[in-house]
């Protein structure tokens, strides 16, 4: 009789552990969901913040995402002046406190002049317009009045927050209106690019203009 109740006891003992082990076990699975659907969505958020949305929600869904030809935009380059020199002149975290502070403000003009930032090369900024939304009726203006305010408002930012002898940031700008393909690269670390003679031709605008100049090719004009 003793027997049979410690075997029914031991039983009883085994089973509460068990479903002890089945809650514990769907708890952690519940967490490690939960965390799953989180990365996930930040994941979302900055690819979101990275790319157009029909492009950010095919490399969430794991979609390869095919090239799109463009028949015109307007494309914007800018560089800062003698960025070789000072970047001679100051540590590297003081090029990266200028730079940050000048892309700050150009991210800015960025979303009232409704440009897309395309990318940041070194002290190089690169904007599109009539890319990502309809800009048909408007796109080279659009690009000029942004180019125009950046330079303004480039001039007003010291090259260096403690050396005020190195004065402020000069910045020179190059335009050009045509068309080019926009593709996704890589997969690892997918990057949305634009290709073509539009935007070489936009690099070249930039490369032989003046300093607080934005010039521009006889097609944007």
């Amino acid at each position: 009789c003793v027997c049979i109740v410690m075997v029914q006891y031991i039983d009883m003992i085994s089973c509460n552990e068990w479903e002890l082990k089945s809650v514990n076990i769907s708890r952690w699975e519940s967490s490690a969901i939960k965390r799953l659907q989180e990365k996930g969505k930040r994941k979302s958020q900055v690819l979101h913040g990275m790319f157009p949305p029909h492009i950010a929600e095919a490399l969430v869904r794991g979609e390869e995402v095919p090239k799109e030809e463009h028949e015109l935009c307007t494309v914007l380059f800018i560089d800062i002046w003698g960025f070789t020199d000072i970047s001679s002149r100051l540590s590297a975290d003081k090029v990266a406190a200028l730079l940050n502070r000048l892309f700050q403000v150009l991210d800015e003009l960025c979303e009232s002049h409704k440009i897309w930032k395309m990318e940041t090369i070194g002290d190089a900024y690169i904007g599109v317009t009539n890319l990502t939304e309809d800009q048909t009726l408007d796109h080279a203006a659009r690009a000029a009045r942004f180019a125009l305010d950046a330079v303004t408002v480039a001039s007003l930012i010291p090259v260096s927050a403690t050396d005020p002898s190195l004065g402020h940031i000069r910045i020179r700008c190059g335009i050009h209106s045509g068309p080019l393909v926009s593709t996704v690269i890589g997969a690892r670390n997918p990057k949305w690019t634009i290709l073509g003679d539009t935007v070489n031709l936009a690099s070249r605008m930039e490369s032989t203009s003046t300093p607080g100049r934005a010039q521009c090719s006889p097609e944007t004009a």
